[in-house]
């Protein structure tokens, strides 16, 4: 019988050790080369997955430039409820942690504490980007234009689907128009 519970118990932690965790099912491979310069500057959001620190907020962009001390300076802005809404800014820092793989950022907001920023796809001209993390909850589409061509963004829809991502949740983001 004792062998039997043990057996049991062997198989259950074999069963759950090959089970992949959601994160795990989620492609999170990042650009190979990222020339920093050429991504500083000004992006919009096109989508998103909803979150509490950008819940309302429209024509939202990400602002990126380098710092003094060689880490990158981000401004996030956006508008609540409307694009004459209320102006909300938060400013933060980044950081290439690993030269070796520069599509893996960290990005801080909040004294220390950093989060990932994962360049999943990017265009070679540096138009538009697909961000996410190491977590399959955070997700985001920018471009350098306010407004995104439809079949751009099916394209990267359809990357992202293939990567694993649920878009169900996604929200586009309201931008004023060209």
């Amino acid at each position: 019988m004792k062998n039997i519970r043990l057996s049991l118990i062997l198989v259950v932690l074999i069963a759950f050790s090959c089970t992949k965790t959601k994160s795990q099912m989620i492609d999170q491979t990042t650009v190979k080369e990222l020339d920093l310069n050429r991504y500083l500057g000004t992006w919009y959001e096109i989508a998103r997955f909803p979150h509490s620190f950008e819940k309302g907020l429209v024509g939202v962009t990400a602002n990126y430039s380098l710092r003094t001390d060689g880490k990158i300076r981000v401004i996030n802005k956006g508008y609540e409820n409307s694009l004459n809404g209320k102006l909300s800014v938060a400013e933060g820092k980044a950081k290439i942690p690993d030269k070796a793989d520069p599509g893996k950022l960290k990005v801080s907001f909040f004294w220390i504490f950093y989060a990932d920023y994962y360049v999943l796809e990017l265009d070679a001209e540096y138009k538009y980007v697909m961000i996410g993390s190491s977590s399959p909850k955070y997700f985001w589409i920018l471009s350098r234009a306010p407004q995104m061509d439809e079949s751009t963004y099916n394209m990267l829809l359809d990357k992202a689907r293939t990567r694993g991502y649920n878009l169900d949740k996604l929200e586009k983001v309201q931008q004023p128009q060209n």
